[in-house]
């Protein structure tokens, strides 16, 4: 079974699973559809706000898309989130993303 079709599944019976919509996130991302790849990181960070690789992930597709401002703003919104949590790894690694572009 196509790994897209079984996530989906679940996602049909539980639309706020972590994890599956991640999983989907990243599946489009390998896709390189970058479009798909960001709404479904919105939704996941709509019921998971503190799922940190998210911000990463979703930044990153939308400079692929060359939506940079919204880009900086996933970063920071992520960088916010991770202070937060005190989780210091993340927060460099969002941080470094966002000093990439700038």
């Amino acid at each position: 079974m196509d790994r897209k079709v079984a996530l989906r599944q679940i996602l049909e019976q539980n639309p706020a699973d972590p994890l599956a919509r991640y999983g989907l996130a990243m599946e489009h991302v390998k896709e390189q559809d970058y479009q798909a790849a960001v709404a479904e990181f919105e939704k996941l960070l709509a019921v998971s706000p503190g799922y940190l690789y998210a911000y990463f992930h979703a930044g990153q597709a939308l400079e692929k898309l060359g939506r940079l401002d919204e880009a900086r703003n996933m970063y920071e919104r992520g960088i916010q989130v991770a202070s937060a949590a005190g989780d210091h790894h993340a927060r460099s690694e969002l941080a470094a993303a966002l000093e990439q572009i700038g």
